[in-house]
């Protein structure tokens, strides 16, 4: 599937629940689901600088793609569901399809206005740190 086939999944998906009391739940149960890493796994380096909570982002380049894998402390439920989302969107795709990718989702479920200032900048800095992995791959 491309990323806007994806996206566009998601779309649906959210479009089940009618409040936003629901479609969190969705989130953080799509949260739940991400594999717990290792504590080896949580290095500073891997860390998502900006995020609110710890995220920690790891990135492979295996047959032209680039594969991510991602934790977030336990308890940061949100930030889980949201990387992923970013996970499922992104991962598998070549860099250049990560790099021009218009990630639109996040506004189209309503999860953009809904996010705190603090949570829309780990959001950003998610997204951006999965684009230097890519452009990285690219080079």
């Amino acid at each position: 599937m491309s990323i806007t086939e994806i996206q566009n999944e998601i779309i649906e998906e959210f479009e089940l629940f009618d409040d936003w009391e629901d479609k969190y739940a969705y989130l953080i149960d799509l949260g739940k689901k991400l594999p717990e890493l290792t504590e080896d796994f949580r290095t500073d380096e891997r860390r998502i600088k900006g995020c609110l909570s710890n995220v920690w982002l790891d990135a492979t380049f295996e047959a032209g793609k680039v594969m991510y894998q991602a934790d977030s402390d336990k308890q940061a439920q949100i930030a889980r569901g949201m990387i992923s989302l970013l996970l499922r969107v992104l991962s598998g795709c070549t860099p250049q399809q990560i790099i021009e990718a218009e990630l639109y989702f996040f506004d189209k479920i309503g999860l953009g206005a809904q996010l705190t200032m603090k949570r829309a900048n780990g959001l950003a800095s998610m997204i951006q740190q999965m684009r230097n992995h890519a452009i990285a791959f690219a080079q």
